[in-house]
């Protein structure tokens, strides 16, 4: 990628999944929306197709990829279906990133060669009733007792955590107490893999969601669940700092599927609107109608900019904390602005569950929620200004 342009091999991958995602995805997509079924034959075709391995090395089963490559894929499966680009996302950047990153060599070839062939998926427990963003309200808890780990807790909105392929959630989890001269308490926090087939984990009933109803989303309780002392990942006590660091990486990504759903609106308002006539003439040549369009191509064009810039940043080994805050932001917002303007275009139609705008209406809610609201990216954007 250079001066924001595609390669031949970024490009050819773009096009590639596009038609994919126009082909295969976009078909079923209103029929699993409709039930709450996951895309079972959806996600075997796109682990086909090498997406799940994306951008790790070959020697793992991996495309030998990198991370842009995984967000241009993104970008084109958020066009017409949130809840398959999100499995993507989740089973990639939240399941198998932390393991590529921080994993011991045992732990990689144990893991990495199944996740990136997309034959299974692993989920990340982070979130509980009470902790997220606030990492010190952490109440899972973990003991080590020789060389076995002990863990009791809950977790919840865990992406990917219950489906028939799901084989791991890597949990978060308080490990020791420190107690500060103050007379506070900093917990330590690490992370844990644990195989769904360990007796006491549970993934419950699924949630019943406004939006992304094919994506699979569990809470989970972790009941005297026991894992070999060697499923600790990463440091210990530096679970939620590696984290966010994950975190970071993911923000790109959520911002790439963003931008997809915004570009999904104004393709999709474009075509609309060439065809709905009113008043004698097609819908488009009204200036209130192209002036609201125009205005959502816009936001979908500078949201593209800004993830692009980021995963720049990233590839060439350059910060781009901020600049992932500032692009998961500015994305999140368009993709609702742009959904809600393409509701408006459309009318009554709008208003359907059939019509893919109003799919991407209840959709992109999440995407100034899921994986740092917009407070947390202004918080970050801030605290780099000095503020």
């Amino acid at each position: 990628m250079t001066d924001m342009q595609l390669s031949e091999e970024y490009q050819d991958l773009s096009d590639t999944v596009r038609a994919f995602a126009d082909d295969v995805v976009a078909p079923v997509s209103a029929h699993h929306d409709e039930t709450h079924t996951f895309p079972y034959e959806v996600i075997s075709q796109m682990a086909d197709m090498g997406l799940f391995g994306l951008p790790f090395p070959e020697e793992y089963g991996g495309m030998g990829g990198d991370y842009f490559a995984l967000s241009l894929a993104l970008e084109q499966l958020g066009r017409v279906d949130q809840s398959v680009a999100i499995t993507l996302e989740a089973g990639v950047s939240l399941g198998a990133m932390p393991i590529h990153r921080f994993g011991t060599a045992e732990q990689k070839q144990e893991w990495l060669p199944l996740l990136a062939s997309g034959k299974a998926l692993a989920g990340f427990g982070l979130t509980e009733s009470e902790a997220g963003s606030d990492a010190g309200g952490t109440k899972t808890a973990a003991m080590l007792d020789e060389d076995t780990w002990t863990i009791n807790g809950t977790k919840e909105f865990i992406t990917n955590s219950g489906t028939d392929i799901t084989k791991l959630v890597t949990v978060t989890a308080v490990t020791g107490r420190e107690e500060r001269p103050d007379g506070t308490v900093k917990k330590e926090i690490s992370t844990i893999l644990v195989p769904t087939d360990t007796p006491g984990f549970t993934a419950e009933k699924a949630y019943n969601k406004v939006g992304w109803n094919a994506s699979d989303t569990h809470p989970l309780t972790l009941k005297d669940v026991k894992v070999p002392e060697a499923n600790l990942l990463g440091e210990r006590g530096r679970g939620y700092a590696n984290f966010l660091s994950i975190l970071d990486e993911g923000r790109i990504a959520i911002a790439a599927l963003a931008t997809g759903a915004a570009q999904g609106c104004v393709d999709l308002s474009v075509k609309y609107a060439k065809e709905r006539s009113a008043f004698g003439q097609n819908i488009g040549k009204h200036q209130a109608v192209a002036f609201k369009i125009a205005r959502m191509q816009a936001r979908a064009h500078t949201a593209r900019l800004t993830y692009y810039d980021a995963a720049a940043r990233m590839l060439a080994g350059k910060p781009f904390k901020t600049e992932a805050a500032i692009a998961k932001m500015v994305a999140g917002e368009a993709a609702m602005d742009n959904a809600r303007d393409a509701t408006q275009v459309f009318g009554g139609y709008g208003f359907i569950n059939e019509f893919t705008v109003a799919r991407h209406y209840r959709d992109s809610k999440i995407l100034e929620i899921g994986e740092g609201t917009t407070e947390v990216q202004l918080m970050l954007i801030a605290r780099q200004l000095g503020l």
